[in-house]
């Protein structure tokens, strides 16, 4: 494994090589005594050989102190727009019920060099605090979540606490006050759950109304054509029995 690191803030360089065998670190060169170390017994005998070799540490001096550097810059800048990109999330709280832990959830950054902790008095927290993965969304950003269990906090003490929001490259951080109002819940508001309930029973004793008046209406039709019924068989009865009468 062999690189560069550059930090475009210093302009500090560092140059890295290293050999390894069976999984383990067999040779490591160290360009500030310009030699080789030697983790395991069995790559002392190569070590002295290459460090011996004055041209060969010359040639890796000067890769990893100008050659990788300049090659490095050279990457950064033509992919500038995408490797610096940032994403600046949305931060909101979120509670599933009264006895859960609040939840900080940070969603839509980029990069996923993030971190993200809970405070009180300016000092991180780090009991009864749950850290989550940060994990990617289907747009390619990214989002996290740390949870603080409020279950033994008093209510009035809730306005110390802050989750903080700290994203590579970002200077500001962002910052959200432990706060019931602004708590996305999955609870229902009491008003509007009596304000829909009022609703909907006002919409089913009118249903219930039109349902009552049409059959009603149905009702006294049919009665109504009963009655029509009763009087014509009357009448054809009526008639029937004159005419079966003896004439005079």
């Amino acid at each position: 494994m062999y690189g560069c690191d550059w930090d475009d803030e210093t302009g500090e360089v560092k140059g890295y090589n290293h050999h390894g065998f069976d999984g383990e670190d067999f040779l490591i060169l160290d360009l500030e005594t310009e030699s080789w170390i030697a983790p395991r017994p069995e790559a002392v005998l190569t070590k002295r050989r290459w460090d011996e070799d004055k041209a060969r540490m010359a040639q890796q001096k000067n890769y990893f102190t100008q050659i990788c550097p300049d090659y490095l810059k050279k990457y950064v800048n033509l992919g500038r727009s995408s490797l610096m990109r940032t994403e600046i999330p949305s931060v909101s709280l979120l509670q599933k019920s009264p006895s859960s832990p609040v939840s900080c959830h940070a969603t839509g950054f980029y990069p996923d060099r993030a971190i993200m902790f809970w405070s009180k008095d300016g000092e991180e927290l780090h009991e009864n605090v749950d850290h989550g993965e940060i994990l990617p969304n289907h747009d390619g950003s990214f989002q996290m979540s740390v949870d603080l269990d409020v279950s033994s906090f008093p209510a009035e003490h809730w306005d110390k606490y802050r989750c903080v929001f700290q994203l590579s490259g970002v200077k500001e951080d962002q910052v959200i006050r432990l706060d019931s109002a602004v708590i996305r819940t999955n609870r229902g508001n009491p008003l509007l759950l009596f304000i829909i309930g009022a609703a909907v029973a006002a919409l089913a004793l009118l249903i219930a109304g039109i349902g009552f008046l049409v059959y009603r209406k149905r009702n006294g039709f049919l009665m109504e054509g009963f009655e029509v019924a009763d009087q014509t068989q009357s009448s054809v009865s009526e008639l029937t029995e004159r005419l079966n009468q003896p004439s005079e």
